[in-house]
């Protein structure tokens, strides 16, 4: 009797334990429900082991300073058909034109701490040296006009060898439509690279304020780059040309159809 009241007592522990732990086991399974319902599904769930494949990367945007036109079109723009859009009427008169309706010499109008002059020479001439970040002291000039080399040396006697050239004179321009420029406009047109060159003192001063109808370069090889220059500066401030001067750009471009319109580094002033 005592051994059966013995494995009674042992049954009924047992009982109890897995009682215990059935209830234990349905409160989690509770817990599990309740926490998918309030917190959905994904809690408690481990992060899953799959590689989340790498998006692909966007196309590059086009730069916010590029050109509207593409290159191509900018390209092939020629001085022949942009001289065929200039207004072509005679010269106006002469009266008002002096240096300053251009404002004062040599400008530093790009801002980059030097003034145009300095700039023309350190850029169409080459072995330089300086005085300072600016200052061309000397240098050697392959001249386009001529085609001569020249060296140029600053300093009294020396300097006057390499003169720097508007290419469009300002008493040309004064005569063709400058006149009805802002004074920030002639500022520009005066000491815009485009409309500058390096070159032979003693050439320049021939040249005067001659346009292309009374003066052209010796230098026969540089006579396309030197109109294409002169159409391209009067189309960018709205100059127009004599009928003399339109058939003179004519007759050199003719030889050359597809001398490309050069492009000037400078904004013009919209006003």
């Amino acid at each position: 009797m005592a051994s059966a009241r013995t494995a009674s007592k042992k049954l009924l522990r047992r009982g109890r334990k897995t009682l215990g732990l059935v209830a234990l086991g349905v409160a989690v399974l509770l817990i599990g429900s309740l926490a998918n319902v309030v917190f959905g599904d994904d809690v408690g769930h481990p992060p899953s082991l799959t590689a989340t494949p790498t998006p692909t990367e966007p196309a590059t945007a086009p730069s916010p300073d590029a050109p509207a036109g593409t290159p191509d079109d900018l390209q092939n723009v020629t001085a022949l058909q942009t001289l065929d859009t200039l207004t072509v009427k005679g010269r106006a008169p002469k009266t008002g034109y002096s240096r300053e309706q251009f404002g004062p010499r040599w400008q530093d109008v790009d801002r980059n701490g030097c003034d145009t002059r300095n700039d023309i020479l350190a850029r169409d001439l080459t072995d330089i040296t300086r005085t300072g970040n600016c200052r061309v002291t000397t240098g050697t000039l392959d001249d386009p006009f001529t085609g001569q080399t020249i060296d140029f040396i600053r300093g009294q006697g020396t300097s006057e060898l390499v003169q720097i050239d508007h290419v469009v004179a300002l008493s040309d321009a004064w005569q063709k439509g400058a006149q009805q420029l802002s004074t920030d406009q002639r500022a520009s047109f005066a000491n815009d690279p485009l409309n500058l060159l390096a070159v032979d003192g003693s050439a320049n001063a021939q040249k005067g304020d001659g346009d292309a109808a009374t003066w052209l370069p010796k230098n026969r090889a540089f006579r396309c780059d030197y109109v294409a220059r002169q159409v391209a500066v009067k189309a960018a401030y709205n100059l127009w040309v004599t009928p003399a001067e339109h058939d003179a750009i004519t007759r050199v471009l003719n030889t050359c159809p597809d001398q490309p319109l050069p492009a000037s580094t400078l904004s013009v002033p919209s006003s």
